[in-house]
């Protein structure tokens, strides 16, 4: 069971693009955990963004 992905797969998790996700950090939207140099996204955190986004 993946916990958390770093910026490359969050982006192939969730189809959404790198600056994206950047844009979210700072929108406050998804929060980034640091590991060291690494920058991290909690699956569970991105799963819930994912799902809560308006239906086509």
């Amino acid at each position: 069971m993946t916990i958390s992905v770093d910026i490359e797969g969050a982006v192939e998790m969730s189809g959404l693009s790198r600056s994206a996700i950047y844009k979210l950090f700072k929108a406050g939207k998804l929060t980034p955990r640091k590991n060291g140099k690494r920058t991290l996204v909690l699956v569970s955190e991105l799963r819930s963004y994912v799902e809560n986004l308006p239906s086509a």
